[in-house]
């Protein structure tokens, strides 16, 4: 099996960013909604099991894309 290109990665890791700042923007308008205080809705978003699901994933991706990345400069 092929690895992923650079630009797979890049798409892969701007895909799945926009979707965290929407999952984000929709957890905080639906707080402010409800009139919850700044500080709970960072807890709720610090706790958010799929929010930090994704982070980790991110995270990961960045990681594979830097090996990758050094790996051709070889």
């Amino acid at each position: 099996m092929k690895s992923p290109t650079e630009e797979e990665f890049e798409e892969s890791i701007k895909e799945l960013s926009e979707y965290k700042n929407r999952l984000e923007k929709e957890v905080v308008t639906i707080s402010q909604k409800l009139k919850m205080p700044q500080s709970k809705i960072k807890s709720i978003i610090n706790s958010h099991q799929e929010l930090n699901k994704i982070k980790i994933i991110l995270s990961k991706l960045y990681k594979q894309k830097e090996n990758a990345t050094s790996n051709l400069l070889l």
